[in-house]
């Protein structure tokens, strides 16, 4: 006992008491902390009243287009590298984001890759329309061919209309294997069908798993009461606005 108090005494000394303190009283994962007050000091994640594309009104909304340098994609992609670890290991050969939006995280995704975890594996995206002149096709970065292992990465998936355009595009490719899908949040809202969330009705559709960095539940956890950027971000007035939303557009739990 006397020594647990010794090294929990050099952790304060080395880490400061408040950090020790926050990593110390929750069971969510360190990177996954980080991640959701980097959301937020991002200016990617915000709170407030939105009216979001399929007409909701929402009090919180996220934009991955507001990550703009160097040193936010390099911390995405080792974010999004450590959750894919987690989540599907390091057996696949390529990481493919749909474009647009996808085709910058998953470059920096699989430079995170490379300098994490020693895997060298290829980047691959689509063209929105295809090129019939010099590198010809309908792929961007790497080409496909059979036996190789896909991880598909995208920023946020509300109804899976990406996915609906880019399957076809990967299994035309070749004998390919989709290992799975992820994202940077989870919403966790019912998805076109009514009943389950989207990233579910994707995994029901296409077969393969899906994941994300974190969920809304977990940010929620996270900043409810706490200070980030010098502020209570999740006062008792937005949790209360939140849980509204999630009684009228919350997937069911079991």
């Amino acid at each position: 006992m006397i020594e647990l108090r010794r090294i929990y005494i050099s952790f304060l000394i080395l880490f400061g008491k408040e950090n020790v303190i926050k990593y110390h009283d929750t069971s969510m994962e360190v990177y996954k902390q980080e991640f959701i007050e980097f959301m937020v000091e991002s200016n990617v994640l915000k709170f407030g009243d939105f009216t979001l594309k399929s007409g909701r009104k929402s009090p919180f909304f996220m934009n991955a287009g507001a990550y703009v340098t160097g040193a936010q994609l390099k911390r995405l992609g080792e974010y999004y590298a450590k959750a894919i670890h987690d989540t599907y290991g390091l057996e696949f050969d390529v990481l493919f984001g749909p474009a647009y939006k996808g085709i910058p995280l998953a470059v920096a995704t699989t430079m995170a890759m490379s300098s994490l975890y020693g895997k060298d594996i290829r980047y691959c995206s689509n063209r929105k329309e295809a090129k019939d002149h010099g590198d010809t096709g309908i792929l961007l970065g790497s080409g496909l061919k059979d036996g190789d292992r896909v991880v598909i990465i995208e920023d946020v998936t509300t109804s899976g209309k990406s996915i609906e355009e880019t399957f076809p595009i990967l299994k035309a490719q070749g004998d390919v294997e989709i290992k799975g899908l992820m994202v940077s949040l989870n919403r966790m809202e019912v998805g076109k069908g009514g009943k389950v969330s989207a990233l579910d009705e994707i995994k029901e559709l296409y077969g393969f798993e899906t994941g994300a960095i974190v969920t809304m539940e977990e940010v929620v956890e996270y900043l409810y009461n706490r200070e980030c950027q010098g502020k209570i971000v999740i006062d008792d007035t937005l949790k209360s606005a939140i849980d509204a939303y999630y009684e009228e557009y919350g997937i069911q739990k079991v």
